[in-house]
C-alpha cells in the first residue's frame, strides 16, 4: 500500500501544477482579451488619434491592474488611422495587448518559464463624429 502511495504521489502533485499552470494562463488570457477589448472602445470614444492612444493605453493598463495580473512585460498598441478618414466614411480603432506572464514560479518541471499571451480587438470609430 505504502508503495503505490510513493509511486502516486508525485504524479497526483505533478497534475495539481498542471491545473494551475493552465489555470493561470486561462485567466491571463481573459484578461487580456477584455484589456484589448476594452481598450479599443476607449479609443474609438475619443475625437483624435492622439487622445485615442492616450485612452485606449491608459485602460489597458488599467484593466489589466483590476485583474490582478501581473506581467513581466506588457506591450500596448493602439492604431490611430481611422481618425484621419473623412466624416460618413467607416473607420475603426484597434488596441493589441501583449502581456507575458511567468510560469517560472509553479515549478513543474518541462514548463517554459513564462508565456506571451496576445489579443487584438477593432472597434467602429462613429461615422458621423466630428473628428481632430
Amino acid at each position: 500500500m505504502s508503495l503505490e502511495a510513493v509511486i502516486l504521489f508525485p504524479v497526483l502533485i505533478m497534475v495539481l501544477l498542471l491545473v494551475v499552470a493552465f489555470g493561470r494562463i486561462g485567466s491571463a488570457s481573459n484578461a487580456v482579451d477584455t484589456a484589448a477589448r476594452n481598450a479599443a472602445r476607449a479609443a474609438s470614444l475619443e475625437r483624435s488619434g492622439g487622445s485615442a492612444s492616450s485612452a485606449g493605453s491608459q485602460m489597458a493598463r488599467s484593466v489589466l491592474g483590476q485583474q490582478g495580473l501581473e506581467c513581466t512585460s506588457t506591450s500596448i498598441s493602439i492604431s490611430t488611422g481611422g481618425f484621419s478618414a473623412a466624416i460618413g466614411e467607416p473607420a475603426s480603432t484597434t488596441a493589441t495587448v501583449t502581456c507575458t506572464v511567468r510560469l517560472s514560479d509553479i515549478g513543474l518541471p518541462g514548463l517554459p518559464g513564462s508565456q506571451t499571451l496576445t489579443s487584438s480587438f477593432t472597434s467602429a470609430i462613429d461615422s458621423y463624429r466630428q473628428r481632430g
